[in-house]
Parts: structure tokens; C-alpha cells; sequence
């Protein structure tokens, strides 16, 4: 018995050295080893900022870089897998959002793709389209010179794609994500749906945020931004 032990350590010695470790749910079985080693803030590294250049962080972006960080999360996909997220948003909420994250993930609440959106080109149509949660990408309201939440890094959209932003404009519907439009009408049940009985809608608003699908006028019911500070 003594020797089976010893080699059952060696054998699992042997795996861990090759990178051929159990998943990281079952070290130990120890849930906060997980949050402590894969929820964490940093400052915008030169190797990130080289690919924000020119799509998140555009050239007359007058957000500076140092009033911007880098969060590392884990979430939960519908499946109940543990994906790995990374997100760009304002130090202001840097702390408030991975505390939010952190409990959303222990939840389970499922959140699709957490993807930085440089990787979509910072094209918030793509970026919606597939689904993909996130924070921030410089730009101005349009037709003024303010800047707006996302691109300020305070605000965040959840599962986009079930949770589309609506507008009539013209008297024409305006849907983002176009894909969208068949989860306008929020009576139906549907995965990744975001009401008021919705955990990251409690969350996020606890924390201080409002939520775009209480708006008037106009609906986005992916959106959570910090409220303007009086």
C-alpha cells in the first residue's frame, strides 16, 4: 500500500511537470486557490497596448492609458464549462467589476465570450454579434465631442447578442447587433437573458451601475454603466 502511494504521487509529480495537471477545478478541490490565481488587475502592458492601437485605443483617443487596466477572469459558459475572460475597463470600477465577476462565476451565471475587443477589430457589430461581453473601446457620442461610457471604459455589455440594443430612429428600427431582432421581445424565455430577476443586473446595479434596459426611448438591455457621478 505504502509503494502504490509513493507512486501514485510520482505518477501525478510526473503529469504536473508536463503541464498535464488536472483541471484547475479539482486542485485540492480548493475554489479560492482558483478566483486568487485567475482574478487579477494589471496595468496596461506595452505588449497589449501594441494591439489596442489603432482599434480600441484609437489615435484621438483622449483617455490616457494610464487611467486604464487590464482584468484576467474566469466565467462560465451555458454549458457549465469555465472559460478563461479578459477585459479592458476604467481604474475607476477596475476593482468593482472583477468583485462582480468573481461572484458571477462562483454562481455559474453563464456569459458566453469575455474576449478583448481588439480582437474583432474593435467592431462592435462583430464584436456582438458573436456574443462577446465587454468594456471598453474609445469613441465619442455621436455628432458631439463627448466622450461615451464604453469609451471611457465605465460601462459593460453582457451577452449582447440576447440582450440587443433597440432604437426607433426615423421611424425605422435600429437593432445592434442586426442578429438580434429576435430577442426584442423580452417576454419570451430565452438563454442569456438579462431582466430584472437577472443576477448580473442585481449585481451590477448594487455596485452603483445603471441599466441600459430601464431606459426611456431606447433599450439596450446588454448594458451596464456607471451612473454619472454628480
Amino acid at each position: 500500500m505504502k509503494f502504490c502511494f509513493i507512486l501514485s504521487i510520482m505518477i501525478s509529480s510526473l503529469f504536473m511537470a508536463h503541464g498535464q495537471s488536472e483541471p484547475l477545478e479539482k486542485i485540492d478541490g480548493n475554489l479560492d486557490f482558483q478566483i486568487d490565481s485567475s482574478f487579477y488587475i494589471t496595468e496596461i502592458s506595452d505588449e497589449l497596448f501594441a494591439k489596442m492601437w489603432g482599434k480600441s485605443y484609437k489615435e484621438n483617443c483622449t483617455i490616457p492609458r494610464s487611467a486604464l487596466r487590464y482584468l484576467h477572469l474566469l466565467h462560465k459558459t451555458l454549458d457549465g464549462s469555465t472559460k478563461e475572460g479578459e477585459l479592458v475597463c476604467n481604474v475607476k470600477i477596475a476593482d468593482t467589476l472583477l468583485e462582480i465577476f468573481k461572484k458571477l462565476y462562483v454562481a455559474g451565471y453563464p456569459i458566453e465570450k469575455i474576449r478583448l475587443i481588439d480582437e474583432y477589430d474593435a467592431d462592435d457589430e462583430k464584436s456582438m454579434s458573436d456574443n462577446n461581453s465587454s468594456c471598453f473601446n474609445f469613441r465619442f457620442i455621436s455628432h458631439t465631442t463627448t466622450v461615451s461610457k464604453h469609451g471611457s471604459g465605465l460601462a459593460v455589455d453582457i451577452n449582447p447578442l440576447y440582450n440587443p440594443y433597440y432604437k426607433t430612429v426615423n421611424g425605422k428600427p435600429n437593432i445592434e447587433p442586426f442578429k438580434g431582432a429576435p430577442y426584442l421581445d423580452r417576454s419570451k424565455n430565452f438563454p442569456y437573458k438579462i431582466d430584472h430577476n437577472d443576477l448580473a443586473y442585481k449585481l451590477f446595479t448594487e455596485a452603483g451601475f445603471e441599466w441600459g434596459g430601464d431606459w426611456q426611448g431606447v433599450k439596450d438591455w446588454q448594458h451596464f454603466e456607471l451612473k454619472t457621478e454628480n
